[in-house]
């Protein structure tokens, strides 16, 4: 399928759902990045922005790219209804094709998973080389299947955390794992439906 396909997918996806009043967070980020200080964060398939919004309350500076230009164009709205425009720059990449300009300190990418082809190990490890040194990368993936995805395929594989640290291929002299784990949480999801999740997380921090 073409990348005009997969603009038009996730274009409806978003589109279908009514706009989020107040986009929230995801959780591993919260717990992630709370003690951090605050620098350029990059938010890799930023959805309506929850943790875009929720770094530049932060003070973070935050590009925050999506292959959907109804959600980068919502986002962008939030961020000027809440005063945090100079901090937030939503932009429509699809990240096959192209990847955002600069140097960050935080580059986050949750739940960056899609039916279209994606080769998303050299989308992180080019994410990853966008890194200053001390920046980290943090990756949240589905390590379990919610009620309400979009994907119910029943065969579905969630890579564990270290087998995605694996595809990315960082040497490891620059590059050091610092987590790397499957938690488990209770999701809410639509008409407040919940459910227990596992979520695989991966947190890389560039060290020279």
């Amino acid at each position: 399928m073409s990348a005009t396909d997969a603009v038009t997918f996730w274009d409806g996806v978003h589109a279908a759902r009514p706009a989020a009043a107040e986009p929230r967070p995801n959780e591993r980020l919260v717990e992630t990045v709370a003690e951090l200080s605050p620098g350029d964060a990059l938010d890799l398939g930023c959805g309506e922005g929850g943790d875009a919004l929720w770094l530049a309350r932060r003070g973070w500076r935050v590009t925050a790219v999506d292959i959907s230009a109804v959600a980068a164009e919502r986002l962008a709205g939030h961020a000027r209804s809440h005063g945090l425009g100079d901090l937030v720059r939503a932009e429509r990449h699809d990240l096959g094709e192209s990847f955002p300009e600069g140097r960050f300190d935080l580059v986050c990418a949750h739940y960056l998973h899609t039916p279209f082809g994606l080769d998303r190990s050299t989308v992180l490890r080019t994410a990853a080389h966008a890194l200053r040194p001390g920046g980290r990368l943090l990756v949240v993936d589905h390590g379990s299947t919610a009620p309400w995805s979009w994907d119910q395929d029943p065969d579905v594989r969630h890579p564990s955390p270290r087998e995605v640290a694996a595809g990315i291929g960082l040497d490891p002299a620059t590059w050091a794992v610092e987590r790397a784990d499957a938690p488990h949480r209770i999701a809410t999801g639509p008409g407040g439906r919940t459910a227990e999740v596992v979520d695989h997380v991966l947190l890389v921090r560039r060290t020279a």
